[in-house]
């Protein structure tokens, strides 16, 4: 019986391994293989079959990229409103997740309703437009951080994490002699890092990721994000062509580069810093989402 029990579980494992490899395998391959294409020759990239390993490492792609004089600057203004709207995001978030935790809060049910309608239904575009314009917000980066700063679902899924923990621990520190606040940011807080980390990556990609605000509110270069800048170059390129038309610019004859490198290098700008955070904040983004999801 025991040997027959290892063999199942030999098998088993043998099975579950072969099927995480291969499931790891079609994950990363698209995204090796944009790499790939983003460093390779315009005859390496036009070739068919599998590129694995490009035949040179050329940067051509990279270097048109760079060559617009506006991806400098809007790649910082990414940045900063990355930061800028994730921190307001993540404490908007708290603060009123926090109160909507305590089932003796005057008006709780109230409140909660009013914020499922909020989320449920907006003004549209027009109305949107409007107020930025009456609060004179029209050409400022707070455009792209102050109508986002309150996320419904965000406040949903933290006040039900907070939720699941202990009251024992605030109704000894409020013993003790300390206030909401304190309990909030000495308590509350370092034991929700899951859930924190897990609405700062969500707020980080949305941030990272949205160019419309700044499309229809920023009309000065200086202000505009990367996703914009991006979008204007490969527009501007003759997208009538076929997907491995060559395009020239920044100093390369147009037989250098073809407008698929461009695009795996668009990808990989685009992309990259994304990337290299998800790995620090992976380990509670499972935890946070599903114990934030369950107690309602």
């Amino acid at each position: 019986m025991e040997l027959k029990a290892r063999k199942k579980i030999s098998l088993f494992n043998i099975l579950n391994i072969t099927g995480f490899v291969l499931f790891s395998i079609l994950v990363i391959y698209p995204f090796w293989q944009t790499i790939v294409l983003s460093f390779s020759s315009a005859e390496s990239a036009s070739s068919l079959g599998v590129n694995l390993w490009p035949d040179q490492w050329i940067t051509d792609a990279y270097k048109y990229m760079f060559s617009n004089d506006n991806i400098g600057i809007a790649y910082l203004n990414t940045i900063i409103r990355t930061v800028a709207g994730t921190f307001l995001i993540v404490t908007f978030t708290i603060l009123a997740a926090y109160p909507l935790s305590k089932k003796d809060l005057p008006y709780r049910n109230v409140f909660t309703i009013f914020f499922l309608i909020a989320m449920f239904f907006s003004g549209g575009m027009i109305p949107d437009y409007l107020l930025i314009k009456n609060l004179g917000l029209i050409d400022n980066s707070l455009a792209l951080i102050l109508p986002s700063a309150v996320n419904v679902f965000f406040i949903i899924i933290m006040r039900n994490y907070f939720m699941t923990i202990d009251k024992g621990l605030e109704e000894s520190a409020l013993i003790d002699g300390a206030n909401y606040f304190i309990i909030l940011t000495k308590i509350i807080i370092p034991v929700s890092k899951p859930v924190i980390a897990t609405v700062a990556l969500w707020a980080a990609v949305y941030h990272w990721n949205e160019w419309f605000h700044a499309l229809v509110y920023i009309q000065d270069d200086a202000k505009t994000v990367l996703q914009i800048v991006v979008r204007d170059m490969l527009t501007a390129m003759d997208l009538s062509n076929n997907q491995n038309a060559q395009v020239g610019g920044g100093g390369m004859a147009s037989s250098e580069l073809l407008l698929s490198n461009v695009r795996a290098a668009t990808v990989m700008i685009s992309i990259g810093p994304i990337v290299l955070i998800y790995p620090f904040v992976q380990k509670y983004f499972i935890k946070g989402i599903m114990i934030g999801s369950l107690k309602g």
